[in-house]
């Protein structure tokens, strides 16, 4: 878990540190890889909260998601159909989903 709130620190100081502008061809699939890998993170949140956290499904969650995330949106605008933003209010559903849960044993602790 300590390594997941030292990465999310470094990510967000390079953010910030770095100045940087995606182009408009890589929009979608940005939006899409950071919704996938914040989807990820609170998710195993919930599950060290539960006591059923695991670092090796964490990983190969957080890589699956994202990889599947970035095809299905790729396979969206080959179809020319906008099928991130579908993507993205699933995995923000699932977010939304996660942080209930999380407040929910947050305030029975």
């Amino acid at each position: 878990m300590i390594y997941a709130l030292i990465g999310l620190i470094l990510g967000i100081a390079v953010g910030i540190l770095t100045p940087g502008i995606i182009p408009k061809l890589y929009a979608p699939y940005f939006s899409v890889a950071l919704m996938a890998g914040l989807d990820t993170a609170f998710g195993g949140l919930r599950a060290a909260m539960e006591g059923d956290y695991d670092n090796t499904i964490f990983l190969s969650g957080f890589c699956v998601n994202i990889l599947l995330s970035v095809f299905l949106c790729y396979a969206g605008i080959m179809m020319n159909i906008d099928f991130y933003l579908i993507v993205n209010l699933v995995l923000g559903m699932r977010i939304f989903n996660n942080l209930a849960i999380i407040r929910r044993l947050f305030l029975k602790k």
